[in-house]
């Protein structure tokens, strides 16, 4: 596969200093540069138009369409690119400059029709976001629950994502779920017969949430969506997702034993376990990462453990409703 076969898909809302430092990292890719970026802004009001101007020495195609979602807009760009592969990134994204390289390398040993890639932080980014990627990526924090492992039941994610055209085709794309439309994608094309695989070697600077509150959410919905997923496929299900439930539950149990002045056996646990984060994230970043990250793995765990609990109990609640009257915020119409 060359790189001229390539279409990177890229939905944008509202963010144009985003799609900048993006295209900037594309425009420092080490190597030819014969791929095609479609951009598909998704109704902004705060268009990037201007943005891509500056970036003539790209082959940019750029489309502008009513606001329907992500998911949508993705299968938007890939019904309007030219390339017979597509890799998938959100705006929030900054390229290593042998990003194209590793891909390409990729493609051509171990060829797979659905790709997933991993995701870290940059040099450039502040300190919370630094401490919401290792909440998200390390592998004692859930990075193992959210793709971070070479199984057979990989999930790619949309921000690092590679998909064929035959198996965009065949799967109809994305769903109107948002968030998550990728892991609904990736289910789908395993059912239909397709394998999809972890290019581990492949990664990308992924911006993250620059709050508590907003970060608190997007794990609260990214909790919601796991159970929809679940009773949508029920072949789907793992264990592990229960895991920053019964994470949640237990350490306010622990707070209360300690409190009442019952037991400190499981409050230790729970202390050790955040030495250890503490340690890893300060290791790989600096002191004060590592304490931000002690704040943002509660926030992850908490928000995604209640969204998670939350949703099943009204699924069970409401067997009769249509799954989308019970979360209408999670999908998008189209």
């Amino acid at each position: 596969m060359l790189l001229q076969d390539i279409s990177f898909i890229i939905p944008v809302f509202n963010r144009p200093n985003e799609i900048d430092e993006l295209l900037n990292s594309f425009s420092v890719q080490k190597g030819v540069k014969d791929f095609e970026i479609v951009i598909v802004e998704d109704g902004s009001s705060n268009k990037c138009e201007n943005i891509i101007k500056n970036y003539k020495n790209l082959n940019i195609s750029y489309y502008f369409k009513e606001n329907s979602g992500p998911g949508d807009s993705r299968n938007f760009g890939m019904n309007k690119a030219k390339g017979s592969y597509f890799v998938v990134l959100d705006s929030d994204i900054i390229l290593p400059n042998n990003y194209c390289t590793i891909l390409l390398n990729n493609l051509s040993k171990n060829f797979s029709e659905c790709f997933g890639g991993v995701d870290d932080s940059h040099h450039s980014f502040n300190d919370f976001q630094k401490a919401v990627s290792y909440s998200m990526t390390s592998l004692i924090t859930t990075g193992h629950v959210r793709g971070g492992s070479k199984t057979k039941n990989f999930e790619p994610r949309s921000f690092n994502m590679g998909i064929s055209k035959k198996a965009f085709l065949k799967s109809g794309g994305f769903g109107k779920i948002h968030p998550g439309e990728d892991p609904d994608l990736s289910i789908r094309l395993k059912k239909l017969g397709f394998r999809t695989l972890l290019y581990a070697d492949l990664k990308v600077f992924h911006k993250r949430r620059v709050s508590m509150r907003s970060f608190f959410y997007q794990v609260y919905k990214f909790g919601i969506a796991r159970s929809i997923l679940n009773y949508k496929f029920p072949e789907s299900k793992k264990i592990t997702y229960w895991f920053p439930s019964i994470f949640s539950i237990i350490f306010l149990i622990s707070v209360i034993l300690v409190l009442f002045k019952i037991d400190l056996l499981i409050f230790t646990f729970y202390l050790t376990y955040f030495l250890i984060v503490f340690i890893e994230s300060s290791i790989k970043h600096n002191i004060w990462v590592g304490f931000l990250s002690i704040l943002t793995t509660l926030i992850q765990f908490f928000g995604y453990g209640y969204g998670f609990l939350k949703s099943i109990i009204l699924i069970n609640i409401f067997p009769n409703k249509k799954i989308e009257s019970i979360f209408p915020k999670m999908f998008f119409k189209i």
